[in-house]
């Protein structure tokens, strides 16, 4: 596996060596890599720009063969690259393999939008007017990536950058560099133009303002402080930024729910990924009819789920990706105790075979939604529930929260789930799921401070990586 950066289609192995550790085994590293430095962004940053105008100049066709090809490998590999994505992040085996397959979907799918970018041409308002609307790159976009889906959201915003003629300087997650490796591997074996596609490692405190400095836009998935001063920089030298930040989804279960799938839906929701998702279901929110029967179930389904080795077919949750990120999980439910919370199970560190960072799934039973445990992001398996007399409540609670990303209702009544849909402020909203949507044909993203600036995902994408102009033509000879 390659282990430097990639710049001006040339890979580079210099600067700092940083181990790459094993969540599930920390005595099974990986190996290590390169971080780079400030001149390493500002050399991609140049090598990106000195590209774009030839790669916005290829024909749509060419450009859709080379995010085929990726996506066919992608596919192709899944087995092999779900279990990398496993060793080196710690999801599961069968959720490394479902976002390999899913990545490659996407690069499928905007493979087909280099010949869907289609234009207006309309009468002007002016006698012998005609006016063309065209779309056009933006230029350099620079891609900062999480290490929680770490193929998947690479793919959702690398491969529409490449399809609408952009280039690309690529920061991911220095948790989780082998993903990028391989990435980056693929679009070079598929024929990705020297400069159109860089990858640069490191910490992103270093290298962000660099990348910011340097490129034209900046897509950026993180966390909400970070994304505020990734905004912020990025807003305060008029260039275009999409942030995706957190979320504390609200998940309801109605009185006519059908019990066992929404004990699965805030089971999954809420612990699958090891609740390191935006989206987790992290408060649950039960309705007084239903309560004492659901938590049985779902301290029971808690009780008997499996947690260990990512690499174990039979694993359901993995463990925590890293010491720091247990530590913080930790200290979220000592604070929730403290705010006088109750932990009605898991929560503990678990010892297993391998020495790795795992930890219980954990549920606490809290009465004020004002709770730091039900307002602030823990990412990890820790979800608080929280009771409601009536729907009402249960949506006001819901809603009650800093957050706009997703939310959700169990229930089997239309109207409550009609009613609920229409009433929920967040920007995405199940019914009947786990609080996620990851569809690539349809938009994703969250209202502000979720997200900020243009959706990802679909046609929604063509909004941040294309600029539209305008084009006046008079062919009556007069004014």
């Amino acid at each position: 596996m390659a282990s430097g950066l990639f710049i001006g289609g040339r890979w580079l192995d210099h600067g700092t060596r940083v181990a790459n550790i094993n969540p599930s085994d920390t005595l099974d590293p990986l190996g290590d890599y390169n971080w780079g430095t400030v001149a390493d962004v500002e050399a991609a940053v140049a090598a990106a720009r000195a590209a774009q105008p030839g790669w916005a100049a290829v024909l749509p066709e060419a450009r859709a063969r080379l995010l085929r090809r990726v996506g066919d490998e992608l596919l192709a590999r899944a087995d092999e690259l779900g279990r990398l994505m496993a060793r080196e992040q710690g999801k599961t085996v069968r959720e490394g393999r479902g976002e390999v397959i899913r990545s490659g979907e996407i690069f499928h799918f905007f493979a087909g939008e280099t010949v869907r970018n289609h234009g207006v041409f309309t009468p002007g308002l002016r006698e012998g007017f005609t006016i063309t609307v065209s779309q056009e790159p933006v230029g350099v976009i620079g891609v900062i990536t999480p290490w929680n889906l770490p193929l998947s959201i690479p793919a959702w915003k690398i491969a529409p950058a490449l399809a609408y003629g952009n280039t690309v300087v690529f920061k991911p997650s220095e948790l989780t560099p082998d993903c990028a490796f391989v990435l980056t591997d693929m679009l070079e074996r598929a024929g990705v133009p020297a400069g159109v596609f860089n990858l640069v490692m490191g910490n992103g405190r270093d290298l962000g303002p660099a990348l910011i400095d340097g490129c034209d836009a900046i897509t950026f998935t993180g966390s909400g402080p970070t994304g505020a001063a990734v905004v912020a920089a990025t807003a305060g030298q008029m260039k275009k930024v999409q942030a995706e930040l957190g979320g504390k989804s609200g998940l309801v279960i109605d009185k006519t729910c059908e019990l066992d799938l929404a004990v699965e839906v805030a089971f999954q929701g809420a612990f699958h990924g090891t609740g390191q998702r935006c989206t987790a279901s992290s408060r649950i929110i039960v309705l007084d009819a239903v309560r004492d029967a659901f938590l049985d179930k779902l301290l029971k389904r808690m009780a008997d789920s499996r947690i260990g080795h990512a690499l174990e077919e039979a694993t359901e949750i993995g463990p925590v990706v890293d010491q720091r990120q247990l530590d913080k999980d930790l200290g979220y439910i000592d604070i929730a105790r403290t705010e006088g919370g109750e932990v009605l199970g898991g929560g503990s560190v678990l010892e297993r075979p391998h020495a790795g960072f795992y930890l219980a799934p954990c549920l606490i039973a809290t009465t004020n939604n004002g709770a730091r445990i039900n307002q602030e992001e823990v990412f990890g398996p820790v979800a608080s529930v929280l009771a409601a007399h009536d729907l009402d409540e249960a949506i006001a609670i819901a809603n009650d929260v800093h957050y706009a990303l997703s939310s959700g209702i169990c229930t089997t009544d239309l109207i409550a789930a009609e009613t609920f849909r229409s009433r929920s402020r967040a920007a995405m909203v199940t019914v009947n799921a786990p609080t996620a949507g990851l569809d690539f044909h349809v938009p994703f993203g969250g209202r502000a401070p979720s997200g900020y600036g243009p959706r990802e995902q679909g046609i929604a994408a063509r909004e941040f990586y294309c600029e539209y102009k305008s084009t006046y033509v008079n062919v009556s000879g007069h004014l």
